[in-house]
């Protein structure tokens, strides 16, 4: 097994919490909030044990559908279609409006998990 020296030019940058705006996408904060409601997708239908059938069942989508969404390809999910695989597998998902503080111009959209 060999060593590798870091070379003392490397630089290394720290990004923002959204992985997806990093490197610029148009849709990443949807994209933020899609890839989190299907980790925890994933995360029940694996603690369940499902196979992706018994899943896609559950769900009412597709077996291919399901593996796509557990790979992590889910451009094709609405948030709303998502939100309610989280309900189909016993979830309560629940949508809280507030005012944003005044130091900030915009709302902001963010999952929580509990």
């Amino acid at each position: 097994m060999s060593k590798h020296k870091v070379s003392e030019r490397s630089a290394v940058y720290s990004g923002s919490p959204n992985v997806y705006a990093d490197p610029g996408y148009p849709d990443a904060e949807e994209m933020l909030v899609k890839a989190q409601l299907a980790s925890k997708i994933a995360e029940i239908i694996q603690r369940r044990g499902l196979t992706q059938v018994e899943a896609a069942k559950l769900l009412g989508l597709t077996q291919p559908k399901v593996s796509a969404m557990l790979r992590g390809q889910f451009r094709g999910f609405s948030e709303r279609k998502l939100i309610d695989c989280l309900t189909s597998l016993g979830r309560d998902v629940q949508i809280v409006i507030k005012e944003a503080p005044q130091r900030r111009a915009g709302g902001r959209l963010t999952v929580v998990i509990a």
